[in-house]
This record gives structure tokens, sequence and C-alpha cells, in this order.
């Protein structure tokens, strides 16, 4: 009895050489990046504006202007927030943002970087600029906390 080796350099027709697993992982590995450049986000490209919203409008002081903002998971976004001052506001939208990325928020001349956000007060009129991510799908409500009941809120909707 003759001791032959446990492996051979020539390839069994039914077994893939490491070299065919390399180019095979590389094939899949680029088929993948493709299909990844075809999401709806692509946060390489300036942030979406989304429709102003102002607070404190109408006779009332006490409309919003835009209910309902539609949006994409991975798209970067910026929302301008607006109080007529009309009306004190501490807007909130809680599960919005345990559920969105919160790149930056601008008021007057200043950036203010946190990890997240828990409310925006406006005492008077002004506005702040947001600029997020939504990370999960869901309807997220906001709100004046405190003015549901008298219409002050809105949805966004993350598809």
């Amino acid at each position: 009895m003759t001791d032959a080796p446990l492996t051979s350099p020539v390839a069994h027709p039914t077994h893939p050489t490491r070299r065919q697993l390399g180019l095979a992982l590389l094939a899949a590995a680029l088929g993948l990046s493709s299909t990844l450049a075809l999401a709806a986000g692509d946060l390489a490209t300036r942030p979406e504006r989304l429709e102003r919203l102002v607070i404190g409008t109408g006779e009332s002081m006490l409309g919003v202007s835009v209910r309902e903002h539609h949006m994409e998971t991975g798209q970067s976004y910026r929302l301008v927030i607006e109080a007529t001052g009309m009306q004190e506001c501490a807007w909130v939208a809680p599960a919005f943002f345990k559920n969105a990325w919160l790149r930056k928020i601008e008021v007057g001349n200043v950036e203010i970087k946190a990890p997240t956000l828990t409310e925006l007060e406006f005492e008077r009129e002004g506005e702040a600029e947001l600029f997020f991510v939504p990370i999960r799908p869901g309807t997220y409500e906001w709100a004046c906390a405190g003015l549901e009941e008298r219409g002050v809120t809105g949805t966004f909707i993350v598809q």
C-alpha cells in the first residue's frame, strides 16, 4: 500500500479551486454592490428639502401649513420648522427621532450636533432647520405638546 497525498494540486471536477471560489465571491460582491446602488436613499447627494412646516397659521393661530411629510429610509432630508410666534410651541416628535439619524440642527448662525432631539421650544417667532435621515419605515406623529387637542399635529410617513 502506498501513501497517496490527501490533497491533489489538480482540482476535482466537482470541487472548485480556491481561485474559482475567490472569483465567485468577487462576482457575488460586485452584483451586491450594483444592487445597493439602486436603493432609494443616497447619502452622497445633497439633502432633499421638505416643504417648510409653519406653525401658528390661520385666524386661530393654531393652524399648520403641512400635515404630512412623505419620506424614504436612507434618504437625507432637511426640514425648516417656522413658528409665527403667536402661540408658544414645544415641538415634539419622539418616535420619529428614535427612528432617524439626526445630522444637525441649524438655528440662526449656530449648528447644533447632537445624537437625538427631545423638543424644539418656540417661545416666540423663529425657525430651526433640521438635517436628518429616516432609518426605519413607519408613520410617526409630531405635535406641539399640550396643543394636540387643538389640532397642532402632523405626521411623518416613512416608506
